[in-house]
């Protein structure tokens, strides 16, 4: 009687697919697994950045739908703004099942590192319609200082 043996043409092949899928898994889970930590984990909030540079400053727009100006700290140290803060997820008390969720909840920090030094003394940061400006005036010399997000 005659056996049906798979062909092993395609086993290395197999193997590296195994390979790259376990990097990649790594690399897009914040480093569980394994330590890759490449990019946030699925799900999480992740403010998108926009960074526009001028001939006199840098302007940092992002996205913070849903925060307070009091839930967002803004600092600058050696050449990096940092934005951080919490967005944090509305609990519905009524009873019922979801069926669709997309909104994201969680811890952020975003750093930006911005070519060349900025004027501390001139800093502002401000909040209108779910998104945050912070305008950096370029200088020749700085250090570190934490800047207050105001509303409007």
């Amino acid at each position: 009687m005659t056996y049906l043996i798979p062909y092993g043409q395609f086993r290395g092949l197999n193997r590296l697919r195994r390979d790259v899928d376990d990097l990649f898994s790594r690399f897009f889970t914040n480093g569980e697994g394994g330590g890759g930590g490449g990019l946030p984990a699925e799900g999480a909030f992740v403010p998108s950045l926009d960074v526009k540079e001028s001939e006199g400053a840098y302007v940092v727009s992002a996205e913070v739908p849903g925060l307070k100006p009091e839930d967002i700290k803004v600092e600058y140290n050696d050449g990096v703004l940092t934005l951080s803060g919490e967005k944090k997820q509305e609990i519905d008390e009524e009873q019922g099942s979801w069926h669709v969720v997309e909104r994201r909840y969680g811890s952020f920090s975003r750093g930006v590192r911005l070519p060349s030094e900025v004027d501390l003394e001139n800093l502002k940061a401000t909040h209108k319609d779910g998104v945050l400006t912070v305008s950096l005036p370029k200088s020749t010399r700085s250090s570190a200082k934490t800047i207050e997000v105001q509303a409007g």
